[in-house]
């Protein structure tokens, strides 16, 4: 499923114009990566939850030369899914 398909499924489940379930999930989409910009974890109860973690900076190789490179620091999301969530995709 992609954001048109959410959308347009929302637009159905609620009898809303498409434009008014856009806004809708375009605000909650919003709101969510500003909360993880913040450092915030974001919890949909049953579902899933979002947070950040953070990396020290370490250093690496590249590849192609071998040469030694320093990775800089960095923040990256990560998704862990919910127990009700692992047994609907499990059945």
């Amino acid at each position: 499923m992609n954001k048109l398909e959410l959308i347009s499924s929302l637009k159905t489940a609620t009898h809303i114009s498409k434009a008014d379930a856009a806004q809708v999930v375009q605000v909650f989409f919003d709101r969510m990566a500003d909360a993880l910009a913040e450092g915030e974890r974001v919890e949909i109860r049953g579902l899933c939850s979002f947070f950040v973690k953070d990396y020290q900076s370490y250093l690496g190789r590249n590849p192609k030369t071998g040469e030694n490179v320093l990775i800089e620091p960095k923040r990256l999301p990560f998704f862990k899914p919910g127990k009700e969530l692992k047994k609907r995709v499990d059945r």
